[in-house]
């Protein structure tokens, strides 16, 4: 699956889009967490970050499919 990145999470994995093809049919946008967690421990620093598929913002429950195109969004501040 396509994987997007903006903010800082493009900067902890250092490209803005990748290519994930390590997760299993059953892949939820929890377990899309965890992996980007183990495989860049930088996230674990995040407070939160949010997770769109198909540019809709999903639940971590959600199923993800192999032609999905994942966003990943971090925290927004400002004033």
């Amino acid at each position: 699956m396509k994987v997007l990145f903006f903010g800082i999470s493009k900067d902890i994995v250092g490209k803005s889009e990748m290519e994930i093809s390590d997760l299993t049919k059953k892949t939820t946008v929890n377990d899309l967490k965890n992996y980007l967690k183990d495989e860049f421990p930088e996230f674990s620093n995040l407070t939160s970050f949010a997770v769109a598929v198909n540019s809709e913002y999903a639940k971590d429950d959600v199923s993800l499919e192999r032609n999905d195109e994942i966003a990943v969004i971090p925290p927004v501040s400002g004033g």
